[in-house]
């Protein structure tokens, strides 16, 4: 990479180990790991992200804004199981938060509105939207659309993420 700072966002619970040992093989370059879980708080990483800043003020700035992101990840069952005290089987819709799970459903709206009534409290601002591959247009702004009625105090954004097995990715910040 050309730059003499690289920012690491893991975005993975998982890969922070691995980002910190590649932090500590880079001997040329300083290397800044942002411990980011999930993709929503690495997006709100890079938004409060300033050129301006120092390292040292967006290592900081950055690290405790993703504090304030709560994610909620909604995909499917691929086989039966038991989490949280839910009963799960296979093919449900499951709404899965940064500690647990928060919905389990039969249907991906109505377990992502589930989802986001377990997230959003009186504190809560901004709603992010990310939808994936396979949601049409039309269904993420119809979900979109009941978002914004039955959470009309927040500001909500709806995004095509594209990503992958997982239906909708959604933070609130």
């Amino acid at each position: 990479v050309n730059a003499e700072t690289i920012y690491i966002l893991p975005n993975n619970k998982n890969i922070i180990l691995a980002a910190n040992q590649a932090k500590l093989l880079t001997k040329d370059k300083e290397v800044i790991v942002i411990p980011t879980k999930t993709v929503p708080q690495g997006i709100t990483a890079v938004v409060t992200y300033s050129a301006e800043a120092s390292v040292e003020e967006n290592t900081e700035a950055m690290s405790e804004e993703i504090k304030n992101v709560k994610t909620g990840q909604i995909t499917y069952a691929v086989r039966d199981t038991h989490i949280d005290d839910k009963e799960i089987h296979e093919g449900d819709i499951m709404g899965i938060g940064d500690s647990g799970m928060l919905a389990v459903g039969k249907d991906v709206e109505s377990t992502a509105l589930k989802t986001l009534r377990a997230m959003v409290d009186d504190e809560s601002e901004l709603i992010s939207i990310y939808y994936g591959e396979d949601v049409k247009e039309s269904e993420a702004e119809a979900f979109y659309e009941k978002a914004q009625e039955a959470f009309s105090g927040c500001e909500i954004e709806l995004h095509n993420g594209g990503q992958p097995i997982y239906y909708y990715m959604i933070s609130v910040e």
